[in-house]
């Protein structure tokens, strides 16, 4: 048949499964120009390419099928221009998006490198540190499954989801548990902000300050030994406990089965007395 394709022709020539072609002619999007009353097969000619070509162009933007059939139904130049105003909008949001997660990826990949270069562990250091935004959670935690819910709860009420946050969770221990050695008693959990992100209302800060600080290999589960070690520091050295302290860990199990990799870090906010 002259100038008539099957729909496994078509299909081929456009490099789209047989299946879609069938889809589109049930929802009416894009219909064979014939249909054999013999046998139903499916005849389509070279002047439908453009439009198939314009459904699949438009497909490749990321419009949905409901808004492709209404454009071509319409087919007006200014609703065109509209709808392509729209994608456009929802193109560049998506590439933030984008752009986002990268810098998160990008964020995590250098400070998991900067954490593997640390040397000096279990010694106890006086350093100023900026001031940091978080997004914290204000609960009291004495367990495992405490933790993981208060992160949920956490990451819920920041609307936070599928991003890398292993390394930016922290846990802090009230000033008073310090004193009376109680160092498993966290008073809330926190994520840091991403660095480069906006700045959201919901935010809090860790205040800028001097900070008495220790890393060493392990988790929260080991930090006792290591509260003591600054705490006998601060009394060696006349310096003043101020605030609650923060505990980060860095690289744990999910990162690596090795123990020698972890790595968490303490910092209490200190003054000199």
């Amino acid at each position: 048949m002259k100038n008539r394709f099957t729909i496994g022709q078509m299909a081929k020539l456009h490099n789209i499964p047989v299946k879609t072609l069938r889809y589109y002619d049930e929802i009416e999007l894009f219909k064979p120009i014939e249909v054999d009353e013999n046998n139903g097969y499916r005849y389509y000619s070279t002047e439908q390419f453009e439009n198939l070509n314009t459904i699949n162009y438009l497909k490749g933007l990321g419009v949905s099928l409901k808004e492709i059939k209404s454009l071509l139904e319409v087919s007006d130049i200014d609703y065109f221009l509209e709808q392509l105003e729209k994608q456009k909008e929802i193109t560049e949001n998506k590439i933030r998006e984008l752009e986002s997660i990268r810098n998160v990826v990008d964020n995590r990949i250098k400070e998991i490198k900067k954490a593997r270069e640390i040397s000096k562990l279990e010694t106890v250091i006086i350093k100023t540190i900026n001031e940091r935004k978080i997004f914290s959670l204000k609960e009291d935690i004495n367990s495992e499954d405490e933790l993981e819910i208060c992160l949920r709860k956490l990451e819920n009420k920041i609307n936070r989801r599928s991003t890398i946050i292993i390394g930016k969770v922290g846990l802090t221990v009230s000033m008073n548990n310090i004193l009376i050695k109680k160092y498993h008693e966290y008073n809330s959990i926190f994520i840091l902000e991403e660095e480069g992100t906006c700045y959201n209302q919901l935010a809090d800060v860790l205040p800028y300050g001097q900070y008495a600080c220790i890393y060493y290999r392990g988790n929260h589960s080991e930090s006792a030994k290591y509260y003591e070690k600054i705490l006998d520091h601060l009394e060696e050295n006349n310096y003043e406990i101020i605030g609650d302290s923060i505990e980060r860990t860095m690289i744990n199990e999910f990162i690596s089965k090795n123990k020698e990799d972890y790595l968490t870090e303490i910092q209490i906010p200190v003054k000199k007395n």
